[in-house]
């Protein structure tokens, strides 16, 4: 609801204005998507899958689910369009409604929205260092401070078996202490523990062994490569050898950017890279990195920065006495709007005291007060509502007495 929907339409215009300038367009992908993609991407053993996706069958009977994500529907359109053979390395965004049955918290309802940023074709380090300089330049455009860059590498399918046998080594002798979930999670997918908020498993994960003494030489050549890239560029990051991603689909760079203004829920961006996504959903072998947005999250943080919004364009408010003088007058209203001049009115059925309240809590910079007897002489009253000064205007010069303020 207005005023909080104006700081939506800030961050999603500068969300565009910062994408376009590195070249990145904008895609839209169905809400609905068939689930066997989701479960094909992000993995029958995840949370997200087997406890939080919408899901139900349509009257076909077929299997279809709320995606709960974007990256995944990207993909697959990325593939179904062609774009993956005619147009290998290519940059999209998207922004739009995602549906997670988990518990509603602060910046995170089942009904959320994100904005993401998805890049293909390119498995240079550099593909990683460019995808979060997106983020850090929008919140610079933003002026929202306080936001930290945190990284890791998870490895690949080469160098991270070998870390999963040295985990869940470490988490049976400690399967007692665990949550249930944190225990079928063991030798179904070791890594999801550490996405665990349950104190328990997070104290005993305290010591765990960490994945970057398994890095294999090309994840180790890689991670280097991003750490020097965001050096190069002066963005500050600090490497969390805790990060893991909630989804199959990533592998080697992960990272998020958090803060610690919005309380347990301190992420507001998450990405990495899927390499193998493309592939695995049917297109060619083509790499890809990318990251989301919390939009809820981010307008939470907007809002601290900068307080409530106020509408940008200047209000012109129409005091029209009579029904008769607002027909008369609607042209002219009509006129000033096509020019771009942001007109309110109250078609003249109300008294000059109600509608001048009424100005006054819209924040109105001018109101022009015209009944019968203005009509009549052919010209209006200006006032200017900030210095509490007013005088006349010919009707006839109206539009471009606001048209020339409006600049």
């Amino acid at each position: 609801m207005p005023p909080d929907s104006h700081l939506w339409n800030d961050l999603e215009a500068a969300a565009r204005r910062v994408f376009s300038t590195y070249g990145y367009d904008e895609v839209r992908t169905p809400v609905v998507e068939a689930t066997d993609l989701f479960v094909r991407s992000v993995g029958e053993t995840t949370a997200v899958v087997e406890k939080e996706m919408y899901s139900f069958t349509d009257r076909n009977g077929d299997p279809i689910s709320l995606r709960p994500e974007g990256t995944a529907s990207v993909v697959r359109a990325y593939i179904e369009s062609g774009a993956a053979v005619t147009d290998p390395v290519a940059r999209y965004y998207y922004m739009g409604p995602m549906y997670r049955y988990e518990r509603p918290q602060k910046g995170r309802q089942r009904e959320f929205h994100q904005i993401g940023l998805e890049l293909f074709g390119v498995d240079s380090p550099m593909g990683d260092v460019e995808t979060m300089a997106t983020f850090v330049h929008l919140m610079d455009e933003l002026k929202v401070e306080g936001v930290k860059l945190e990284i890791n590498s998870i490895g690949c399918d080469e160098c991270r078996p070998g870390y999963n046998k040295e985990i869940v080594k470490y988490l049976k002798d400690r399967s007692e202490r665990l949550c249930d979930d944190c225990k079928k999670r063991i030798d179904r997918n070791p890594l999801r523990v550490f996405d665990c908020k349950t104190e328990s498993c997070i104290e005993e994960l305290k010591n765990a062994p960490t994945i970057g003494h398994f890095w294999c030489e090309k994840c180790k050549t890689h991670f280097d490569g991003v750490k020097d890239g965001l050096k190069n560029i002066n963005i500050p990051f600090v490497v969390n050898e805790r990060i893991v991603r909630g989804l199959d689909y990533y592998l080697r760079t992960a990272f998020e950017f958090t803060t610690t203004k919005l309380g347990a829920q301190n992420a507001v961006a998450a990405g990495g890279r899927y390499d193998g996504l493309v592939r695995d959903l049917g297109g060619p072998d083509m790499p890809g990195v990318g990251y989301a947005i919390g939009v809820e999250r981010l307008v939470l943080l907007m809002e601290q920065h900068h307080g409530k919004p106020k509408r940008k364009e200047d209000l012109v408010y129409f005091a029209v006495l009579g029904e008769k003088v607002a027909e008369k007058i609607l042209p002219m209203i009509q006129t000033l709007r096509k020019d771009g001049v942001r007109v309110e009115w109250d078609f003249g059925a109300k008294s000059l005291k109600s509608q001048m309240r009424r100005a006054d809590k819209l924040g109105a910079e001018s109101v022009v007060i015209i009944g019968e007897d203005e009509l009549a002489k052919g010209h209006a009253v200006v006032r200017d509502m900030r210095a509490k000064t007013q005088h006349e205007v010919k009707l006839a010069e109206l539009p471009m007495h606001f048209v020339s303020i409006g600049g």
